[in-house]
This record gives C-alpha cells, structure tokens and sequence, in this order.
C-alpha cells in the first residue's frame, strides 16, 4: 500500500501538477484520482452549489444532508466529465504529437501513466458515485430530479464529443455551471422548488466558468483547427472569441445589477465591484496578443495556458465575492435587517 501523501493532495488542488511516471508509482490512490481528474478545477463546481444552497438557504428551505450530497455529486460528475473528456480525446487520437493538452498537465492515457482498462475503472468508479449521490437525492425529491440526473449524465458523456467539437461547448458550460448546478442544488435542497430569480442568479456565475473555457479554447486555437476540433472560437475567429469573453464579464456586473433593483439580490451584493480592478487586469490581458513564449510573472506550471489562466484567477475573483456577498446577504435577511 502507497504512503498517503497529503502535501500531494492540497498541490493537485490548486494546480495540475506535471510529474513523471516514476513519480506517478510512488503516489497514493486519492492522489492519482485528483491528478487525472484535474481536481483543481472543482472550485468552479463547488462554488456552483454552494450558491444554490445560500439560496435555498434565504427562502427557509435548507436542507444539509441534500446540500452535501449536491455538491459531492456535482464534484464526481465533473471528475467523470474530465476523465472522459481525456478518453474520448486520447482514442480520436488529439492528444498526439504533444497536442495542447498533453502540455499543461498529464494526460493520463497519452503519457503511459494508465493503461486504457485501469483508466475505464476511475471512469466507472467515479461515475458510480456521482450517481449514488444523484439516487440519495432522488429519494428524497421525487422523479422530477431524474430529468437533471440525466441532463447532468448527457454532458458528461456528450460534452467532448460532439458538443466541443461543433461549437457547442461554451454554451453547454453556461447550462451546467448555472441552471444544472445551482438550480439543481437549490431544487435538490428546497425540496423541488424552482424560480426565475434562481436561474438568473445562477448564470451571473456560470458566465465565469464559461469565460475560462474562452480562454483555453483561444490559447489552443491553431492545435484545435488543424486537429478539427471545432470550438465555438476557431468557429467565429480569435478576435470575436476575445471581444465576447470581456462581454460576459461584464454582463455578469449587469446582471447582478438587475437582480438587486428587482429585490431577490440585497444591496449588499454590491460587493462584487471589488473584483473590478480583477476585472480590468482581465480585460488587458484579453486585449494583448498571446506571448509566443512564457511570459514572466507567470505562475510556475502554468503555461501554455495563458489565457484561460488568467480567466481562471479573475473568476475566482468574482466567484469568491458574489459568494461572500451572499453569505453576509444570508445573515443580514436572517437577522431581519431587511
């Protein structure tokens, strides 16, 4: 039995390390787990339900054991997603030739650490869980929840192919990350309640996730035109990819402007305006061509992704201050201040 390695676990948490595969047999089972399945990405889910259960949390209808199986549902079924996304590239053969992907971190299949049988068993297990947790729910929700299960289970499968490679996986993000993980965290959580507001509320922070899929589909956006890999920006062109990246950060400040004149958001939502000097960071970035070389300054182990990096910082940025707006939103409408 591998020594249980917990520096390694907090690491593959916030980057994807690059290790080699004598490294890679020296690690223990969880740490191979978040490694392949790019467990640093899981912030972006985990802040998707924590957002649906502040919401349900405002309206009286909180329930803890709903929440947690929400959000470690939602952390499988992304895990799953990634490790497909890796197989389904891997057998049409886009990872060779050191193709984008197998640059910022292992890929699992292409750099031998996996044999393709062991590689089907963390998909296997790991989906088993995500839907184990989905069945908690389900039981305690009704059949209604079935029909996000098995929305939730199509991205999974068909997001890589063929959603990514005919456009369509920039708008399928804003579905996951918004009405699919907050919505469904909220209606798992309130017991099958749904509204207008919550929807909205959460495609203000879906914008973010899909502005970090901009960014990395703009950083390999010569790899995936000569591969034929059709994203939404090889589809409209770089120029139009960037311009439509700045104008979704913006509307997540526009949106979240109405929903506090409308009243489901209190004033104190404001708060999100400090991320704007992030945001301006972003905008500059977006707006200068792509170094040809890593740049300084730039976090170790980070390129060649670039733009989706810095996409990635500016949405945590805003991820982390709408979540603390409604945090202290929550307490406020708690305590009978408004």
């Amino acid at each position: 039995m591998k020594k249980i390695n917990t520096r390694m676990w907090l690491e593959a948490l916030r980057i994807i390390p690059r290790i080699s595969k004598e490294e890679w047999d020296s690690l223990d089972l969880v740490s191979r787990w978040l490694i392949i399945t790019r467990a640093a990405v899981f912030l972006m889910t985990a802040l998707s339900a924590c957002i649906g259960g502040l919401l349900a949390y405002q309206d009286g209808i909180f329930r803890w054991s709903m929440f947690l199986a929400c959000l470690f549902g939602l952390v499988f079924a992304h895990a799953t997603n990634n490790l497909v996304n890796d197989r389904t590239d891997y057998k049409k053969g886009i990872d060779k030739d050191n193709y984008y992907r197998s640059q910022y971190g292992p890929q699992p299949l292409e750099h031998g650490l996996l044999t393709p049988r062991r590689h089907m068993a963390y998909i296997v297990v790991t989906g088993i869980l995500a839907l184990l947790c989905g069945a908690y729910v389900t039981v305690f929700t009704g059949w209604q929840t079935l029909i996000l299960i098995g929305a939730g289970a199509f991205f999974v499968l068909f997001y890589t192919w063929p959603l990514k490679y005919i456009g369509l996986g920039e708008p399928a993000v804003i579905v996951v990350w918004g009405p699919l993980m907050v919505g469904g965290t909220y209606f798992a959580v309130s017991g099958g309640n749904w509204s207008w507001e919550v929807a909205l509320v959460s495609i203000v922070y879906a914008l973010g996730p899909t502005t970090v899929l901009f960014g990395k589909h703009i950083d390999k956006i010569e790899e995936d035109r000569v591969k034929g890999v059709r994203t939404l920006p090889v589809i409209i062109g770089e120029p139009a990819a960037r311009t439509t990246t700045i104008i979704l950060w913006i509307l997540q400040y526009v949106l979240t402007g109405f929903l506090i004149v409308s009243g489901r958001m209190g004033y104190v939502m404001a708060v999100v305006v400090l991320a704007v000097p992030a945001l301006v960071r972003g905008i500059g970035v977006f707006r200068e061509p792509r170094p040809l070389a890593e740049p300084e300054g730039l976090p170790e182990n980070v390129w060649p992704l670039y733009l989706s990096a810095n996409a990635f910082v500016y949405n945590r940025v805003f991820g982390g201050f709408l979540l603390m707006g409604l945090v202290v939103d929550t307490v406020l409408k708690a305590v009978g201040v408004y």
